[in-house]
């Protein structure tokens, strides 16, 4: 049977006011300001959308995987200034993970890593599924395969 699943991008709530800060205020919690200046390259988490080129976005260190396991993970990402928290239907791929090369990284409800790959963003849909075959797998995480930052959540639907 076809596993359903759900693809969950960052709450902008989290980042309410981040670009309110001045760089002093930002330095301080490792982020930067910075200003888009190719595309694709700047992958938004909250939108889950490449920013446009000439947008602001900030650069942040970002504790992703909030675990008591060994497993706990943080990473830097990038947020889009006055950017809502996207939806997606089930079973939808954002099209900004079409053209990466991704991580998945399957972890069980104690947060375990039971499996990890890797696949081109075209084939994503069948990675996922492939992936929420093994019953043990309770959510995945997809990260960019060569710089391993984090993109998004994936639950089961």
């Amino acid at each position: 049977m076809k596993a359903n699943f759900k693809i969950k991008p960052l709450e902008h709530t989290e980042f309410l006011g981040l670009f309110d800060l001045t760089d002093s205020e930002l330095e301080k919690i490792g982020a930067i300001k910075m200003t888009v200046d190719k595309f694709p390259g700047f992958p938004c988490r909250i939108s889950l959308e490449d920013a446009e080129i000439g947008e602001e976005v900030i650069l942040l260190p970002y504790s992703h995987h909030k675990t008591a396991s060994p497993y706990q993970a943080s990473g830097p990402i990038f947020v889009r200034k006055r950017i809502a928290t996207s939806t997606f239907e089930t079973n939808q791929i954002p099209h900004m993970l079409h053209h990466r090369l991704l991580s998945l990284r399957g972890y069980d409800q104690n947060g375990i890593m039971k499996e990890a790959s890797v696949t081109e963003g075209n084939t994503l849909e069948e990675s996922i599924i492939r992936t929420f075959e093994n019953e043990k797998i309770a959510y995945i995480h997809i990260h960019n395969a060569r710089p391993g930052c984090y993109n998004c959540l994936v639950e089961r639907a």
